[in-house]
């Protein structure tokens, strides 16, 4: 019988952080079962409220990021590391962890470090067009990392690490995807009808939703219905707009229902988002948040803008005048819209998380 072998998946903070390692942990147990993944993650996370929904065991720090704008509250930073250290050395008499993957944000720095110095073999997963702080330096101390966008290699520092071109890790859409008619059935919408899906991430996107909101209630373009999640805070500000062509929701889950719907996506520019996207072939008008740390979302938008499966729209400009030409010049285009859709495709990496887990597993000991 094979022994057990942990191993620690560290990285969170948001959700880009957090899931692409459960799917790389999922893969990598049904490549290798006799792999146990355990979770590191900051309590003040997303992590916090995921992790205990999932069949992994967790241990959650008190991690901080770097207080930059506030550097008088880098003691807690400071404090919450130290005592961190000492729980990931008791993790590690308990569990005896042969491998480390982070996953990037604050909370895989210290994790990653910890490894490094305990001599642990330790990769990353690195989603965005522009790497984080915590990406970059975490990349000096790595045996590999696997990209979500290979542009992101300009950005890393070379020598130690081997970078890998692998996409992000999603759920794959299914081999036989729901016939148009069918897709379409399930949201009251007519079979002939043009989809625009919207929605801004887990917490919805309130500039994208003051001006849906402004354009839906103009009336929609003849043939086109739209799914929306506006987030589940600010579902009770537009629940109102529902409507047969126009349907309303605080949250899409699973939302492998909603992609397989959609001719077009108006979204953020979040790397899993984007990812989940191009995997089902959906062109999209993409919107980046601007406070995303590096403007990362804005560097990701331009990156699939440049391969032709996006249009980049930044929010500054984004009105219900700009969004509702926008929508007409790309729907009112059958063609431009296919060629967007066959360049989504071939940026999908729809089986990531599985191509990552075989990398990861011929790292791990034999036997």
């Amino acid at each position: 019988m094979t022994a057990a072998r942990t191993v620690v998946f560290t990285g969170g903070g948001t959700g880009g952080h957090l899931y692409p390692g459960i799917a790389i942990a999922r893969a990598l147990r049904a490549l290798r079962p006799e792999v146990q993944p355990f979770f590191v993650g900051a309590q003040r996370g997303i992590e916090r409220d995921v992790l205990p929904t999932t069949e992994f065991p967790h241990l959650l720090l008190d991690l901080h990021p770097l207080y930059r704008p506030r550097v008088w509250q880098n003691w807690r930073t400071l404090r919450g590391a130290l005592a961190s250290w000492g729980r990931l050395d008791a993790m590690a008499r308990e569990r005896r962890p042969v491998a480390v993957v982070g996953t990037g944000g604050y909370a895989a720095g210290l994790t990653s470090l910890w490894a490094w110095r305990r001599g642990l073999p330790l990769v990353q997963h690195i989603g965005d067009a522009i790497p984080g702080i915590t990406a970059r330096w975490s990349a000096r101390l790595s045996t590999e990392a696997y990209l979500g966008y290979p542009e992101a290699e300009r950005y890393l520092p070379h020598g130690r690490c081997t970078y890998r071109d692998t996409g992000n890790p999603i759920e794959p859409p299914p081999d036989i995807r729901p016939a148009r008619a069918e897709a379409r059935a399930q949201w009251g919408f007519p079979a002939s009808a043009t989809v625009l899906l919207v929605f801004g991430g887990s917490q919805g996107a309130r500039a994208l939703n003051r001006v849906v909101a402004a354009w839906a209630e103009r009336g929609l373009p003849e043939g086109l219905c739209v799914l929306w999640a506006t987030g589940k805070a600010q579902f009770d500000a537009y629940k109102h707009l529902d409507r047969p062509d126009l349907r309303v929701f605080g949250y899409l889950a699973p939302i492998a229902r909603a992609y397989a719907t959609a001719d077009l996506a108006l979204v953020r520019g979040g790397m899993m988002g984007s990812s989940e996207l191009c995997a089902w072939g959906v062109p999209m008008l993409v919107v980046p948040l601007p406070s995303a740390a590096n403007d990362h979302q804005t560097a990701n938008a331009k990156v699939l803008e440049a391969a032709g499966a996006a249009r980049h729209l930044p929010e500054r400009e984004l009105t219900a005048d700009r969004l509702s030409a926008e929508l007409g010049a790309l729907l009112g285009d059958p063609a431009r819209l296919q060629a967007m859709r066959a360049a989504a495709l071939t940026r999908g990496r729809p089986r990531a998380a599985a191509e990552i887990a075989a990398h990861i597993a011929r790292l791990l000991p034999a036997g």
